[in-house]
């Protein structure tokens, strides 16, 4: 067999080979859409009593996993129950309900998740008329930030200024405290073993996986140092995750706070890529987790991690829409994961735009996307440095000088993917999406997972 001949054969074979992993996905994704959906008109009842409303905010799962999980202990105790996203919930609804329980995150100083931002706009900036209302409220957050459960807070703060009485105090939960969400669920029907099931799937439990790569991105850079790291599962675990999942990695330090990375890869590469900052304290010592993954593991020791699904930034029923992947420094991770992806599918429909400090420093896998914008796979790439220019640009200033194509690219139905820092880089994009689509589009773009965002 001829060489030209044996790489069509290869490149066949690989392509076949992720269309079975896509099939494979969907299908699973398919039934588990499909055993929700079965499972909600289980608990809803036969309607001979009104069902409690379970309602939830979630940005990475773990509010939607627990709004769940506290559903059918309540149906496990005779009682119907609907379950739905803040954002589908509106304001007849809310008035008609009786009971409602709502589960609900923070994201960043306050604010509230993707999946609960219409409802902050369109509800929460006057009172209802909710006094036959009784309520509960799960707040879940992490006190690293000033604004602990910030979003939970303003939410049960609304509700009383609505009128609505409180049928229980509201419960905090710090990075999923087990004594807080053990409370909860035995407060409607559960148990320790209820507040403990996840829904994340085969990898939620953590195992030892083996740091085999770890290659320096920035040297020279005016930034902290930005390592490509490379892991892989112990012999007989299933690591299955899709483009926009999350990894998580347990500290012996620290096991209650795991964190959180993007992943940089999908499961045809072998191996969960992450891009980490090392993070470096006034006082020279390394960040916990940062320090661990980028300088005291060597290569072949192991860390505990788990694959987390992010189903908020996975593609979905985006992975054949036009796609602007917007970020900056490690937020190119999730990025480069859909990038992967829409190239092993054949979708060519790409614009990113990314932004760092400087190019001859921070041109981060520079020639895996250069070698993308050559092949055409991306049609558009917008690098931005910012300290290359007297006057700093950044991602939001690059889009604003791109209004027209933009504007171009979301009447084609594109689907806009944001992925970095909250502060700065995520709050001035999304003022600059607003600006240019105007806060009606912004507002269709959310409601139909055409807006996405992984932010931290």
């Amino acid at each position: 067999m001829t060489e030209p001949y044996f790489r069509m054969l290869v490149a066949g074979l690989v392509v076949l080979a992720y269309s079975a992993l896509c099939l494979a996905i969907y299908l699973r994704e398919r039934r588990r859409q499909t055993a929700n959906a079965n499972v909600a008109a289980a608990l809803a009842g036969s309607g001979d009593q009104p069902p409690v409303l379970v309602s939830f905010a979630s940005q990475t799962g773990q509010a939607e996993s627990i709004a769940w999980q506290t559903a059918r202990a309540l149906h496990s105790t005779g009682v119907p129950v609907r379950v739905m996203p803040l954002n589908d919930l509106d304001a007849p609804t809310l008035v008609a309900a009786q009971r409602a329980l709502f589960v609900v995150s923070t994201y960043g100083e306050g604010d509230a998740p993707d999946s609960a931002s219409l409802f902050a706009e369109r509800a929460m900036g006057k009172p209802m008329q909710l006094s036959m209302l009784r309520y509960a409220v799960l707040a879940l957050g992490d006190r690293q930030y000033a604004q602990f459960c910030g979003f939970g807070r303003a939410l049960d703060e609304w509700l009383q200024a609505s009128g609505a009485v409180a049928s229980e105090p509201r419960i905090e939960v710090d990075n999923g405290d087990p004594a807080a969400l053990a409370q909860w669920h035995a407060s409607w029907g559960g148990d320790r073993a209820t507040a403990a099931a996840s829904d994340d799937g085969p990898s939620a439990a953590f195992s030892p996986w083996q740091l085999v790569r770890r290659e320096l991105l920035n040297p020279g850079s005016q930034g902290g140092p930005v390592y490509h790291l490379g892991l892989r599962p112990p012999t007989g675990v299933e690591a299955i995750w899709q483009s926009g999942d999350l990894v998580q990695v347990a500290l012996a330090s620290d096991p209650k706070r795991p964190r959180d990375y993007s992943i940089a890869s999908i499961p045809e590469d072998g191996e969960v890529q992450l891009l980490v900052r090392q993070e470096r304290h006034p006082d020279g010592t390394l960040g916990a987790a940062s320090g661990l993954l980028t300088s005291t593991l060597a290569l072949g020791d192991s860390v505990a991690l788990r694959v987390r699904p992010h189903r908020n930034f996975r593609l979905d029923g985006n992975l054949e829409r036009p796609l602007i992947l917007i970020g900056n420094g490690t937020g190119l991770a999730g990025l480069r994961a859909h990038l992967r992806a829409r190239a092993a599918a054949h979708q060519h429909e790409n614009w990113l735009v990314f932004g760092e400090r400087q190019a001859a420093h921070d041109y981060f896998c520079r020639d895996e996307l250069d070698a993308w914008r050559a092949s055409g796979m991306l049609q558009r790439l917008d690098m931005v440095f910012s300290r290359d220019r007297h006057e700093p640009t950044y991602v939001q200033h690059r889009l604003l000088q791109a209004t027209d194509a933009f504007q171009a690219w979301l009447a084609r139905g594109a689907a806009v993917y944001v992925c970095g820092s909250l502060q700065g880089m995520a709050s001035g994009v999304d003022a600059a999406l607003r600006q240019i689509a105007g806060e009606a589009l912004v507002r269709e773009l959310i409601r139909s997972g055409r807006y996405r965002r992984d932010v931290y």
